[in-house]
């Protein structure tokens, strides 16, 4: 299962990409997050994040760790449980005219049980992608007006 969506930023591209590498954010952008602390590392490569998120009435909560970090443009984690593996991919780029173009994909591969239950869970996943979408654009707007 698949996310990808793209929106704007009215911030500089460093200012948007500084704000989403630092993935303890999640809590103002991605509504099915309840927390996200930051375990060991300074953000870069090899960072951990804890990050407790709801799906489908439940609390589940994922390891994350930075896999890339290329400064300014593109940050990508990796997130574990037992029973999925999550790779979140974001990147940054200036936009036309000024601000930021942000792409948010993120892939969910379901393990054990879990598994076997995926095409239910197909349109749970496209919802959770379209109110993140939106959440992340409404966020990113107050981040330019600061």
């Amino acid at each position: 299962m698949q996310i990808d969506k793209t929106v704007q930023s009215p911030a500089s591209p460093a200012e948007t990409f500084a704000f989403l590498a630092d993935f303890t954010t999640t809590e103002q952008w991605d509504p099915g997050t309840e927390r996200t602390e930051r375990v060991s590392g300074d953000g870069g490569v090899g960072t951990v994040y804890r990050n407790t998120s709801r799906f489908l009435g439940r609390s589940t909560e994922l390891s994350y760790v930075v896999r890339e970090y290329q400064p300014d443009t593109r940050v990508v984690l990796r997130g574990e449980n037992k029973s999925v593996i999550a790779h979140d991919t974001m990147t940054v780029t200036p936009a036309a005219g000024g601000g930021a173009t942000v792409r948010y994909q993120a892939r969910f591969d379901l393990k054990g049980l879990a598994r076997l239950a995926a095409p239910l869970f197909v349109p749970a996943f496209a919802r959770l992608g379209n109110a993140g979408a939106d959440q992340l654009q409404r966020t990113l707007n107050r981040l330019g007006s600061r």
